[in-house]
Order: C-alpha cells, then sequence, then structure tokens
C-alpha cells in the first residue's frame, strides 16, 4: 500500500476497510439498541504499536461516547490488574498478560484479536537463533512481564527451559534496553518504539522479529481485554468499543502518516519517525484473518509447558474470552 494517498483515494480506502463506513454504524446501531453508558476508559501505555486504541477516539465519539478518557498504567499485568479492577474498562495488551491472569480466576474477558507483531528479539555477537540464549543474560522489566512471558514462551517452543536455561535480569532501576545498549546483558525483548531506536542506533542485531518470523506472526501479538462485568452489563458499549478499535487498526494500514501524527499530537509518544516506522511495519489489518482463539489456545499451551499456568487452553478460552462482538463485527466490516 502507498504511504502518499490523494484525499479521495484514502477515503476511499477507508470505506472499503470499514473505517468510514457511516452508514453501516448508523445501521448497526438502529439494531443493538442504546448504549448502556456513555463514558469509556481506555490505558494509555509507553507502546507506540498500541495505536489502535489511541487513534480510536474520534471514532469512539462516533459511536456515541459522549466521554472518553485515557488512563496512565504500566504494561503488562499493570494493565490486567486495571482492568480487573475497574480503573480501566478495556485495553489492548499482550496475550501472555491475559492468560496469565485468567489462570487465576482474574475477571477480565478477552473479546477480540487486533494486531500482530510487536516484538523483536534483539541479540549480541553469538546470538542467531532462539537456542543460542542457553545459559545466557536476557533483560526484561521483570518476572512475569510481557517480554518475560514472551520469551518464555519462545525458548519453551524450542526446547529450552526458561527457568534453568536463561538467566533473567530484571533490574527496578536501569531499563533492559539500556543493559543492553551497555553489553551488560547478551538479548533484549523489546517493543515499539525500542527496536526502532536500536536499529537507528546500530546496536545488537534482530534475532527473531514477531511480525514476519513464523510461528509468532502467525498469532496475535496484542489482544483486546476489557473488564468482565462491563462486557457483561454492557454488550452494547462493548461492540460499539470493539468497533471502534478495529476500524482505527485499519486506519494504521489505510493511512499510516496520519496516525502517526495523532498519537504525537495527543502525547502518546515524542518520535514521530518512530511512530511512522511503527505503522508501516506491525500488521494491523490481520484482525480480519486471523482467529484469536488460535492464540489464546497457542500461548496457553506454551505456559502451560513451562509451568507458568495451570489451568487448560480449553477452560481458559470457556472462562475468559467472548468472540460475539468480533463475529459480528467481521460481517459487519466485511471488505
Amino acid at each position: 500500500m502507498q504511504k502518499v494517498q490523494s484525499r479521495r483515494r484514502f477515503l476511499a480506502n477507508m470505506a472499503a476497510a470499514g473505517v468510514a463506513g457511516v452508514v453501516g454504524t448508523r445501521n448497526s446501531r438502529a439494531e443493538e439498541g442504546g448504549l448502556e453508558t456513555t463514558t469509556v476508559r481506555l490505558a494509555k501505555l509507553p507502546a507506540i504499536c498500541m495505536a489502535p486504541q489511541y487513534a480510536a477516539k474520534e471514532l469512539l465519539h462516533a459511536e456515541g461516547f459522549t466521554e472518553v478518557r485515557y488512563v496512565a498504567v504500566e504494561l503488562g499485568d499493570a494493565t490486567t490488574k486495571s482492568i480487573a479492577a475497574g480503573e480501566v474498562d478495556f485495553s489492548l495488551n499482550y496475550a501472555g498478560n491475559l492468560i496469565v491472569p485468567m489462570d487465576l480466576g482474574i475477571p477480565i474477558t478477552v473479546v477480540s484479536g487486533v494486531h500482530t507483531g510487536c516484538f523483536e528479539l534483539f541479540g549480541s555477537e553469538g546470538i542467531h537463533r532462539i537456542t543460542d540464549l542457553k545459559g545466557r543474560t536476557v533483560g526484561v522489566p521483570s518476572i512475569g512481564s510481557g517480554p518475560h512471558l514472551f520469551l518464555a514462551s519462545m525458548a519453551t517452543y524450542v526446547g529450552l527451559d526458561p527457568v534453568r536455561d536463561i538467566n533473567w535480569v530484571a533490574s527496578p532501576s536501569i531499563k533492559p534496553k539500556e543493559l543492553f545498549v551497555e553489553g551488560k546483558i547478551d538479548a533484549f525483548l523489546g517493543l515499539p518504539p525500542d527496536p526502532q531506536e536500536l536499529r537507528a542506533r546500530s546496536i545488537g542485531h534482530v534475532v527473531v522479529n514477531s511480525a514476519v518470523d513464523p510461528p509468532w506472526s502467525q498469532y496475535f501479538c496484542c489482544m483486546l481485554a476489557g473488564n468482565a462485568e462491563f462486557v457483561r452489563n454492557n454488550p452494547v458499549a462493548t461492540k460499539r468499543v470493539s468497533r471502534a478499535i478495529l476500524k482505527a487498526a485499519d486506519l494504521c494500514v489505510a493511512e499510516p502518516q496520519r496516525v502517526a501524527q495523532q498519537i504525537v499530537d495527543n502525547g502518546f509518544t515524542a518520535n514521530y519517525d518512530y511512530a511512522l516506522q511503527t505503522m508501516n511495519e506491525v500488521p494491523y489489518g490481520k484482525w480480519r484473518e486471523y482467529e484469536p482463539e488460535d492464540t489464546v489456545r497457542f500461548y496457553a499451551l506454551r505456559l502451560h509447558e513451562a509451568g507458568m499456568i495451570k489451568t487448560s487452553p480449553h477452560q481458559i478460552i470457556a472462562n475468559g474470552t467472548d468472540w460475539r462482538f468480533l463475529n459480528e463485527l467481521k460481517r459487519e466490516l466485511k471488505m
């Protein structure tokens, strides 16, 4: 897709993708009934790849929400805890950071997959594949964080024991990226804007890029989850939130420059070049192709094998997911 489009071409793409489907949205609203609430709270996270929920504000207003608030929270399990506690109604989050809390019975409901390709594994000299991490030091924000769970899943998949075979370094004071830059650890798993910055500075090399390297590229990285009580009591609002965020994902594909500028202007990130690079590299259109249940099952199996969850994938899916809204939206927003 061309990066620069005429206004006419842009509107045509938006209409085809369902981003600007005003008529369809109005017809859907009439069938859905009234909103149970006109206020929705989304997480504000330090990650550019979450762009669909940042770009969804205007679309949420068009869906009838009069108050759209962004609540600053930390990435990973902190985001999930904020959703479960009712401090945030919805947020994108890495699948593993949703599955582990669901294993513990924390009240969240996953309603959709949104995009693939957040994480990139960077290695120092001598690390060219995941199995090369055996006996090496890997930096993560914390044990149980998204990068830790993702890399533990990767290690398990290739036959490593993530507990015994990898030396995890979790520093409360120094970011893992800085440890990698300084040569104090052997590998680092990052999400935008960190990979963009490391590449720009020619530090390390990419070992795995989850946007293009299977099997990781075949499953969602980030999924949309909501507070379980909110989803249960507000089905109309849940569907409209989902629709706005999925349309915003389409917008990331149709108009990456516009979205990149928007999230910079609204204070979600500071570097336009890194934001635009992320829009062009992350496969935001995969929500139309992939089945989110496959992602939950895949990562639940990996985490179960690693001893990080006890609940079976079947139970996780049965108790913590609801695909009704997504299935309806796939029919409504069909290209």
